[in-house]
């Protein structure tokens, strides 16, 4: 999973290209003499994405290996250049997140920007390298792991309670927690699942 390139744009309500705010690469995977290309090739795919996104509409765009996704949030737009790996919630909660930095950094200033700023902007090249991990931009994402992590510590504590020389068979038998009608059907499952174990 790898993002290449995220980017914010002001998007004109008039139809004519859109203006980069800000803009964010990471094309070292890429060989030296073709990284200038790759930089030209994001700027031109990002142009024409944003402009063909709608304001208020999120979409992602394939070319081969790798996804474009936009989110253009009243005529400020962001985009994320990601290989096909990478999450598309991830990669929408990512650029939401990076329109509401940049709403914070810059407010409305951006609706009278007339020509490309080629200043880096600190955040979003933060931002690329931070939001590597799908994990960082999606909070969701991120619970589900630990709770994974716990799931498997727990089975390991569970396995070695009873290694320790206690049976399945004796706790179900010593249960007061577990009713007949229980204690019987986990009788009836062992016996119907004898016939299928290998000796």
């Amino acid at each position: 999973m790898k993002i290449t390139a995220l980017l914010v744009l002001k998007c004109n309500p008039d139809g004519s290209d859109p203006i980069i705010l800000a803009n964010a690469s990471d094309v070292s995977s890429f060989g030296y003499f073709q990284r200038t290309g790759i930089r030209e090739f994001i700027v031109f795919v990002g142009r024409t994405v944003a402009k063909r996104t709608s304001p208020g509409q999120r979409q992602s765009v394939q070319h081969e290996e790798y996804k474009v996704h936009s989110y253009n949030r009243n005529g400020l737009c962001a985009l994320g250049f990601m290989d096909d790996h990478y999450p598309v919630r991830s990669s929408f909660s990512l650029l939401n997140q990076v329109l509401d930095e940049y709403q914070k950094s810059f407010g409305e200033s951006w609706r009278t920007v007339q020509a490309d700023v080629t200043q880096p902007w600190p955040y979003l090249t933060g931002a690329l390298t931070k939001f590597q991990d799908p994990a960082e931009a999606d909070k969701l994402m991120k619970i589900q792991r630990e709770l994974d992590e716990t799931k498997i510590i727990l089975h390991k504590t569970i396995d070695s309670v009873l290694a320790r020389g206690e049976k399945l068979d004796s706790l179900v038998e010593k249960s007061s927690d577990l009713s007949a009608a229980s204690q019987m059907f986990y009788k009836q499952a062992k016996k119907s699942n004898q016939c299928c174990t290998m000796l």
